[in-house]
C-alpha cells in the first residue's frame, strides 16, 4: 500500500506541475494565449507524471553499487535521465499519432526533429530539467513523501485524485476516438484543433466541446472548421519556404 501511495504521489505531483509549466509556456512563449494543454480536460498532464516517477527512480536507485567516482556517477545518471525523458516523449507521441491520429505537440519546424515529436532542442531542455530535479528537487520530493506517508488520511485523498484522473482519461479517450473516426486518416494537431474549436464556439456563442461528447455532426463541423483554419497557415508556410529557397 505504501509503495502505491508513493508512486501515485509522484505521478500526481508531476502531472500537476507539468500542466502548470505547459499552461504558462503556451501563454507567454508558444501561442501567446491561454490554451488548456495536453490531451485531458483537467489540470494534469500524465506524461510529466511518468517523467517524475522515472526521475525519482533514476535519481535514487540509478547506479548505486559501482566503484565509479561520484562525479562519474552523477554524469552517467544525468545522461540516462536525458535519454529516458526523450524516449518517453518519443513513445507517447508515436502512440497518439499511430493509434489515434492525434499529434499532441509538433516540433516539425525544429532542427533535427524526428516525426515532429522529438528534437535536439527539447532533448537538451529535458536534460536541463532532469539536472534541476536531480540536484534541487529530489531532496524536496523525498521529504514530501516521508511526511505524507505518516498520514493515513492522505491515502484516501490520493486515491480520490487518481480516480478523478482515470475518469478524465476515459472521457478524453472517448473524445479522441471520436476525432479519429471522423478525421478521414488526417493527423490532427491537437493544440491547433483546440484553438480552432474554441474560436468556433466563440463565434456561435457556445462552449460545449469539453463539457460533453459532441455529436458526430457537431464533431464534423469542428473538424471542417479546423481544416479551414489550417488552409491559410499552409499557404503562409509555403510562401515562407519559397522565399527562403
Amino acid at each position: 500500500m505504501e509503495t502505491f501511495v508513493i508512486i501515485s504521489t509522484l505521478f500526481v505531483i508531476g502531472s500537476l506541475a507539468g500542466y502548470v509549466i505547459e499552461l504558462f509556456y503556451r501563454r507567454f512563449v508558444s501561442q501567446k494565449r491561454w490554451v488548456n494543454p495536453g490531451f485531458m480536460v483537467g489540470p494534469y498532464i500524465p506524461l510529466y507524471g511518468f517523467g517524475v516517477m522515472l526521475l525519482f527512480a533514476v535519481s535514487n536507485f540509478g547506479i548505486a553499487n559501482t566503484n565509479l567516482p561520484e562525479w562519474a556517477k552523477t554524469l552517467i545518471i544525468l545522461g540516462i535521465i536525458g535519454v529516458l525523458m526523450t524516449l518517453i516523449e518519443l513513445f507517447a507521441g508515436l502512440i497518439f499519432i499511430r493509434g489515434m491520429h492525434i499529434k499532441l505537440w509538433d516540433y516539425s519546424n525544429r532542427w533535427g526533429n524526428f516525426k515532429g515529436v522529438i528534437c535536439p532542442l527539447f532533448s537538451l531542455i529535458w536534460f536541463g530539467a532532469g539536472s534541476l530535479y536531480f540536484f534541487f528537487l529530489n531532496p524536496i520530493i523525498i521529504k514530501i513523501i516521508q511526511s505524507i506517508a505518516e498520514n493515513p488520511i492522505y491515502d484516501y485523498f490520493i486515491g480520490l485524485v487518481i480516480g478523478m484522473m482515470l475518469v478524465d482519461f476515459a472521457y478524453s479517450l472517448h473524445l479522441g476516438i471520436k476525432v479519429k473516426q471522423l478525421s478521414n486518416d488526417m493527423v490532427i494537431k491537437f493544440e491547433e484543433f483546440k484553438v480552432s474549436v474554441r474560436d468556433t464556439e466563440k463565434g456561435v456563442g457556445e462552449k460545449l466541446f469539453f463539457r460533453k461528447i459532441p455529436t458526430s455532426e457537431r464533431m464534423k463541423y469542428y473538424l471542417e472548421s479546423y481544416k479551414n483554419h489550417l488552409r491559410p497557415l499552409k499557404k503562409w508556410w509555403k510562401r515562407k519556404k519559397d522565399n527562403n529557397d
